[in-house]
């Protein structure tokens, strides 16, 4: 009888001291969940720069795909080395994400050599178009496009890319019928390597050609797309974003000035223009009465996030705005980031609120 008293006695110390260290890894793991406000969508493979639109009464989305790779870093993102995209869809929110598969790979498109970043989508009589940034065989980033009788693809690509495109992170605006795209980014999007939209030899670095702190900061672009989705129907015109006196953002305001990952929307009749400011990590907004512009700033539609970059979307499904971003909650590095999205409320005044991706 001693004995098992002795045994229970042993049994119940035991039991009693591991559950502590049980409660303490759990309460550590759900403090390491909760930092974050929104989940990933996609955990089985890296996806960032997602591209969401509604299709066919769905959202789907079209990121670029991380991968793991030898290439090092350096300020012109040499490092984000994709190699082909893939194509989600969810039917509600918060619902299941169906992974569709490769749409389109590097390999099949006669005139890129390397880098498929940010891409976009966009749907016209029955066809959809996917528009996508690669280095072309000289190492210059140029916008291309792809066909597919479906959203999720595959695509087809065009032999040759878009001709009048340059640097990279393509948007397409959908105005009533007319459709336009919107470019452009410093840094490793190579945008300051141009002058009147012509390519300025001996420019190799990320600094190079950038505009001095006092003078205008370097604007994304934007061209009507032809009739058929495969050109531009004009000449691309800068787009100007203003500060609250009237005056073109300068390069040195690195809070507010535009770096790349520019997105277009329309909400009560006001064309909204949000885009990353890079190495100050914000998602930037600002409004105006055209999508040719000129915008001034309002905001920021999304704090920093975990991780380097940033590059999101906006789209309305079933009466609600959502906002699409990427984070490094899963991996922990920059080049390796997941897609995640959060509802977005325009407030009364037309401004956005602003959204934290930490709780």
């Amino acid at each position: 009888m001693k004995f098992s008293n002795y045994l229970l006695g042993v049994l119940f110390i035991a039991f009693a001291c591991s559950k502590p260290q049980d409660s303490f890894q759990s309460a550590k793991v759900e403090t390491e969940e909760s930092k974050f406000a929104h989940a990933p969508l996609v955990e089985h493979i890296f996806t960032a720069d997602p591209s969401a639109h509604v299709f066919e009464g769905k959202l789907f989305v079209y990121p670029s795909h991380d991968i793991e790779t030898v290439v090092e870093e350096d300020d012109m993102g040499s490092h984000f080395d994709m190699k082909d995209y893939h194509v989600f869809s969810m039917e509600k929110v918060n619902g299941p994400v169906t992974d569709h598969g490769v749409a389109l790979k590097l390999e099949d498109i006669p005139w890129a050599s390397r880098q498929l970043w940010a891409p976009d989508a966009a749907e016209k009589n029955g066809k959809y178009y996917l528009y996508f940034p690669a280095k072309d065989k000289q190492g210059i980033f140029k916008i291309g496009v792809a066909v597919s009788d479906r959203p999720e693809g595959p695509f087809k690509p065009e032999a040759e890319p878009i001709k009048g495109t340059f640097s990279m992170d393509p948007a397409v605006f959908q105005d009533q019928e007319e459709y336009f795209l919107v470019w452009g980014g410093i840094w490793g999007g190579q945008l300051q390597w141009y002058e009147d939209q012509k390519l300025v030899e001996g420019r190799k670095g990320p600094m190079d050609g950038l505009p001095a702190p006092d003078q205008k900061a370097l604007m994304p672009y934007i061209a009507k797309l032809d009739d058929a989705m495969t050109g531009l129907a004009e000449k691309p015109k800068e787009i100007l974003i203003l500060d609250e006196n009237g005056e073109a953002i300068k390069a040195g305001d690195n809070a507010r000035r535009f770096f790349e990952a520019a997105w277009m929307h329309k909400h009560n009749g006001k064309y909204y223009l949000s885009y990353s400011t890079g190495d100050t990590h914000f998602i930037a907004y600002a409004i105006g009465d055209s999508p040719y512009g000129p915008f001034t700033y309002q905001g920021n539609v999304l704090e920093p996030v975990e991780g380097w970059t940033n590059h999101h979307s906006i789209v309305n499904f079933e009466g609600k705005w959502y906002l699409f971003y990427h984070d490094t909650e899963l991996s922990g590095k920059t080049p390796l980031r997941n897609i995640k999205m959060a509802e977005l409320v325009h407030l009364p005044d037309g401004k956005i609120q602003t959204i934290n991706s930490y709780q």
